[in-house]
């Protein structure tokens, strides 16, 4: 899939071109040797499904081609393919307005945002959403409707395949769609790639190939492949028979990423209530949103050069700064001697600042057009940032081997590096920040993780929520000895292995089997998501 350069209306739209061995391989599986088939393609612009199926001669009842530009379109009905009808609409109007039914739809469907939509296409997305009582937002993403009156498209039984972004996976707005997924078919494989599929757009995809038919049972599997030239290697009979169970209350597809035995213990603890999440014993918050962060964040320097100490507060600017699972104010003082942004500026109105140069820093903001910023100007004063609250614990918002749960002594604040972690009363917060680092936590922050970029672990606060935390109260005997382990920079494995023995074994009472699943799943996870760094 090449992204086609200098065209503004082809990325407006989001398509990005199949690469000729994902489109073989997907209609390989979907037809299987079947030649009565009546096939969708709801957008022909590339013609590479065309291509795929003149140079194998597979063999079709009809094809159907839906193409909403209209130069696109009549390029394809000059074709003359036979047996073919090359529709010039929306997708969307088609889907309301059609009573024909397919026994294949195959396609790539546009990566754009809902809110790209023109008003006609919101108002025809919009009835398919209410079709299936389905929720959207303006974050929503153009594919999700596509996917879901694709498969309303289908005639009671056959196949449906796409290639879709891997947040489909895992991303919240997705949610909806997944569970419509799960429910409406009977057999789902995910294939997945090791390597990027479309380097020019650092974009994850995945091949999605779902089934309908009248099994008792709602089956779901996973693949993954190095990259689309093992495709060919995989045996079609092996997509027949996918063998988890779909878990209907599982919030994320990740989840089948793993084994059958890992999927079991995974789902015996959630269904147990043995071990409760972290947001029983905290409220996670976004990060204070000053919407300038390179004017609010300074360092040392800029703190003296225009007299800013009144208003400058301790900051961990990036969680690199924060080494440790103490954030001490020790800590802090080294981060500002060493001329770095580890001040967040604070400031009241204007009116109340006497201080020459503390004025003429606003002004520097305001000659920058700072107070024009949409963010900015909507506030009463431009310079104040609101939602100025303190956290006693902060949460790493992007990670690479691990996410890092901190007891904040120092009392710094953050930007949009880190959540801010409010310790609910009568919990023992040195017990609560010790408690999080065992396999059985990092494992689910794997699970519960959403994709940023193709490698990084990020966690949002309702995420950050779900992890489940095997908290004790003597835990917080741990934790100065795990915090020197940090800082020495010692193997994670080792503080784990030091950790587990108490928090999961001795408190807990898990099994050394268990325990060496959780650490299983987490390698598992975490090398799949760090084997794309590279």
């Amino acid at each position: 899939m090449k992204l086609i350069k200098d065209a503004s209306w082809q990325k407006l739209r989001g398509w990005f071109y199949t690469p000729e061995r994902i489109a073989h391989f997907m209609l390989k599986w979907a037809l299987n040797g079947r030649e009565n088939a009546d096939i969708l393609e709801p957008s022909c612009w590339d013609w590479v499904f065309l291509e795929q199926l003149w140079n194998n001669s597979f063999n079709y009842n009809s094809i159907t081609w839906i193409e909403l530009d209209i130069i696109e379109a009549r390029k394809s009905k000059d074709l003359n393919i036979k047996n073919s009808e090359v529709i010039n609409s929306d997708f969307h109007t088609f889907c309301n307005s059609t009573n024909k039914r397919f026994d294949i739809v195959i396609w790539n469907p546009p990566y754009i945002r809902y809110q790209y939509f023109d008003k006609k296409q919101q108002d025809e997305a919009e009835k398919i959403f209410k079709k299936v009582n389905i929720k959207y937002s303006k974050l929503t993403n153009a594919w999700v409707s596509f996917v879901i009156w694709s498969c309303l498209l289908l005639k009671e039984q056959w196949k449906i395949w796409f290639v879709l972004p891997a947040e489909l996976l895992q991303v919240s707005y997705a949610k909806p769609l997944r569970n419509f997924l799960a429910h409406f078919f009977h057999k789902i494989n995910i294939i997945s790639f090791k390597k990027l599929v479309f380097p020019d757009i650092q974009q994850e995809v995945v091949l999605l190939l779902c089934e309908k038919n009248w099994i008792d049972k709602h089956l779901i599997e996973h693949i993954e492949v190095t990259d689309i030239d093992e495709l060919e290697k995989i045996d079609l009979n092996l997509l027949k028979t996918p063998k988890k169970e779909i878990d209907f209350e599982e919030n994320k597809w990740t989840f089948y990423f793993l084994e059958q035995d890992e999927v079991d213990l995974i789902e015996k603890i959630k269904h147990s209530n043995l071990v409760p999440k972290i947001k029983k014993y905290a409220d996670v918050e976004v990060w204070i949103t000053t919407w300038a962060n390179d004017y609010f964040s300074v360092s040392n320097e800029i703190v003296k050069d225009f007299s800013l100490n009144e208003f400058a507060k301790p900051l961990i600017w990036r969680s690199i700064q924060a080494n440790s699972l103490i954030f001490t104010e020790e800590d802090w003082y080294k981060n500002n001697k060493s001329n770095i942004k580890s001040n967040l500026l604070v400031f009241k109105e204007k009116k109340e600042i006497k201080n020459k140069k503390v004025l003429d820093y606003i002004k520097l903001g305001e000659e920058k057009w700072i107070n024009k910023w949409y963010k900015c100007k909507i506030r009463d004063e431009w310079q104040i940032i609101p939602s100025i609250k303190l956290s006693n614990a902060l949460f790493t918002r992007r990670n690479n081997l691990f996410p890092k749960l901190i007891e904040n002594l120092a009392e710094a604040y953050t930007t949009d590096t880190m959540h801010r972690v409010f310790i609910k009363e009568n919990v023992n917060k040195r017990s609560f920040i010790a408690s999080f680092y065992n396999s059985l936590s990092f494992a689910f922050s794997e699970i519960v993780w959403r994709s940023y970029w193709w490698w990084v672990l990020e966690l949002m606060p309702s995420e950050v929520g779900d992890i489940l935390l095997p908290y004790n109260e003597s835990n917080s005997e741990l934790l100065d000895t795990l915090d020197i382990m940090i800082r020495e920079k010692r193997n994670i494995e080792e503080i784990l292995d030091y950790s587990d023995n108490i928090i999961l074994k001795k408190w807990y009472g898990f099994t050394d089997k268990e325990i060496k699943t959780f650490r299983r799943i987490w390698k598992r996870l975490s090398w799949r998501r760090l084997g794309r760094k590279n």
